[in-house]
């Protein structure tokens, strides 16, 4: 049985960006959508950059309810994993596309002056609100 995670190492682990997260979002038929993407937290929500007007878009604005995974491991002894199921909004103001650019940027160690200084054409941002958070930690057994 797997350990599980602290709500420190659970935000730790995600803010080391072990690799992309996944997010799931449900189809128009009801079958799941995963794709990888970029992302970092702030504070509670957590951002993924994304194109504007593309499946997973479509899909969270007709259901808001997603899932996000980040997995990192190779073997048992060192396997670990954050789940989170939440509510994702979809964000596409120019101005708030531009703070979330920023922000990320910033969250990974971008210099202050290089910081984007305008959105990109058709550039949105997924925010996802954690309902539920789930983790496992083979190394901690």
């Amino acid at each position: 049985m797997p350990g599980k995670m602290t709500q420190e190492q659970f935000n730790e682990f995600l803010d080391a960006k072990p690799g992309w997260i996944i997010l799931t979002s449900v189809s128009s038929t009801g079958y799941p959508h995963s794709v990888p993407l970029g992302y970092f937290r702030d504070g509670e929500k957590i951002y993924c950059g994304v194109r504007d007007n593309t499946q997973k878009i479509l899909n969270i604005e007709r259901n808001p309810k997603v899932s996000l995974l980040v997995e990192s491991g190779s073997t048992m002894a060192d396997i670990k994993g954050a789940m989170v199921q939440g509510d994702a909004v979809v964000h596409r103001e120019p101005e708030k596309v531009l703070a979330l650019m920023r922000a990320g940027a910033t969250a990974r160690g971008v210099a202050e002056t290089e910081l984007p200084t305008a959105p990109n054409p058709g550039s949105a941002f997924i925010e996802i609100t954690p309902v539920n958070q789930i983790s496992w930690d083979y190394g901690a057994v």
